[in-house]
């Protein structure tokens, strides 16, 4: 990876749908057929163990994907379910997999938003939220998972969701990432579902950890995870820095932004872009360097606080 300010994302994922691939002793993957702008080839979902196994990340409501992960297990048995957050890419077929193997759900809670709902707010078409969704032990940050040979540590990364978990495996240096951090593209934080402030709180305490492969519910997997995640710690950084650069030009709306910043963006990216802006405007906002008249939403107008 080159040291400089552009994150090395990395596209290869040859892997196709339905295919098991053990891609360590005792780590298994499965994606599932959900491509899309937000998902890259589709949701991975992991199996941890041997005989007595782990299945993280069901994936979305897809019938052929819960055959394709019990297939995978035909003949071992499934004693835990381990869910990184309740968007619908990530945690649908859960109560399939559970129906057909009995195992226990663990995760950080129900879905919620990461701020209460601005009055003035329209739905947000970006949040994708599982809300049917709950688990059978609610895990909480530095709580531990074990099974038959391996053990798993919930790292509390709220910010793509305010109920985000790493789950972190330290005897082998691996980390499951879910969402939080992903090889080929950067993630969403579109508020109020998501929240920018969270979100780089989360990544430093990522660059913590010794945990050094990543393993994304999207896309192939990340080596050196916490150089990479200072990467994106930079990007972000960067981002805000352009956000206040268009300000500097006066007082202005975040489809503009948008159009200054994102040069060349897939079109059914826009509205998720505008969110990612609002999520860096609210952080701003907070800190007292950008202001804007009433609650910063999405159809507001922002302005440098000393313009």
């Amino acid at each position: 990876m080159a040291d400089n300010d552009d994150v090395p994302f990395n596209r290869h994922f040859p892997l196709k749908p339905g295919i098991v691939e053990e891609v360590r002793p005792g780590l298994r993957r499965i994606l599932c057929d959900n491509p899309g702008p937000f998902t890259m080839s589709g949701t991975v979902t992991y199996i941890v163990g041997q005989g007595n196994v782990a299945i993280i990340d069901p994936g979305p409501d897809n019938e052929a994907h819960a055959a394709a992960v019990l297939d995978a297990v035909r003949g071992e048995t499934v004693t835990h379910i381990l869910v990184t957050h309740t968007h619908r890419d990530h945690s649908p077929n859960t109560p399939r997999i559970k129906a057909a193997t009995g195992a226990v759900v663990y995760a950080e809670g129900p879905h919620r938003a990461s701020r209460p709902r601005f009055e003035s707010e329209k739905h947000n078409p970006e949040s994708g939220a599982d809300r049917d969704f709950a688990p059978d032990v609610a895990l909480g940050h530095g709580d531990v998972v074990e099974g038959s040979g391996w053990r798993l540590e919930a790292v509390a990364t709220p910010g793509h969701t305010a109920n985000h978990l790493v789950f972190a495996w330290p005897e082998h240096k691996i980390s499951f990432v879910g969402d939080h951090v992903m090889g080929w593209s950067t993630s969403i934080v579109a508020p109020p579902d998501g929240s920018m402030i969270d979100y780089m709180d989360s990544l430093e305490r990522l660059t913590q950890r010794e945990e050094d492969l990543y393993f994304s519910g999207h896309g192939p997997e990340i080596p050196e995870g916490p150089r990479y995640v200072r990467f994106l710690i930079r990007h972000r950084k960067a981002r805000e820095t352009s956000i206040l650069h268009r300000l500097g030009k006066g007082e202005t709306d975040i489809p503009t932004m948008v159009r200054a910043i994102y040069i060349g963006i897939d079109p059914r990216l826009t509205t998720a872009a505008g969110y990612s802006v609002l999520a860096h405007l609210e952080d701003l906002v907070a800190r007292g360097v950008v202001v804007t008249d009433g609650d910063p939403v999405i159809t507001g107008t922002y302005r440098l606080a000393n313009a």
